[in-house]
């Protein structure tokens, strides 16, 4: 990530809150979004789901951010694995994909996965059971261990579509990276909520870790890798994803 998102990184989520965005389209549970022509399923936790392909993915767990911070003198709450591998547990079962995709920095450090409880990696090992597990290589943890289970790899190519951890603006690719968020207004109010950032021919998904925060769509970073005109934001809302031009961002 850039010096600006990682500064949001070590910032804590925003409360949730219902949010009705004006001159948005809310779509009940998820969103469809094409990359290089191919449909895919935005699901309102943050993974992206290619049905055709039996096929999840998520990016950015950051697990054990908490004990990162904590080793530093910053106690937080230690329970940001256990919640993210909650909530991972939740989509898998609702589309129970026979291969996930895990898009990089899935561990917040290097030595992250050592401290991963026994129940954690009890956990862990159920979400692998019966399924392909492919660990993406992220520059928060560039060097997995090979007993965590799955293939680690720096990229996978499928179809017209490649898996990465860091955009580099190539048409049909998805990648995480840069924990995108748009501030957006609400009843005249601003609100800020993660997203995914799309213009139809390459895609970030939102971080998926507890304690994950975020970048501006509006950053100078997007504008690097999307076509300003056609790029679009699909919020994350409480009960709903809303799709809205990331011009109309802030």
């Amino acid at each position: 990530m850039t010096a600006q998102a990682q500064i949001l990184d070590d910032e804590l989520p925003a409360v949730r809150a219902t949010v009705d965005i004006a001159g948005a389209t809310s779509v009940v549970a998820g969103a469809t979004l094409v990359v290089a022509g191919v449909t895919l399923l935005a699901d309102l936790s943050g993974a992206l789901v290619w049905e055709e392909q039996s096929l999840l993915v998520v990016s950015d767990l950051h697990l054990e951010k908490g004990s990162s911070f904590a080793a530093r003198g910053v106690l937080l709450p230690p329970y940001d694995t256990v919640a993210t591998l909650g909530r991972l547990a939740s989509v898998i079962a609702r589309h129970d994909p026979h291969m996930v995709i895990a898009l990089g920095d899935s561990f917040h450090d290097r030595s992250a996965h050592d401290r991963l409880s026994a129940t954690d990696r009890d956990a862990l090992v159920a979400l692998q059971a019966q399924r392909d597990w492919i660990w993406i290589s992220g520059n928060h943890d560039p060097a997995l261990p090979s007993d965590l289970g799955g293939v680690v790899a720096e990229e996978l190519a499928i179809g017209p579509v490649v898996f990465r951890h860091e955009p580099s603006g190539a048409s049909g690719e998805i990648a995480g990276h840069l924990h995108p968020k748009a501030r957006v207004s609400t009843r005249g109010r601003s609100m800020e909520r993660r997203c995914f950032a799309c213009d139809g021919e390459r895609a970030v998904m939102p971080a998926f870790g507890a304690y994950a925060g975020g970048l501006s769509i509006r950053d100078a970073a997007f504008a690097k890798i999307f076509l300003a005109a056609a790029l679009m934001a699909h919020v994350l809302g409480d009960h709903r994803l809303h799709t809205i031009a990331a011009s109309r961002c802030y």
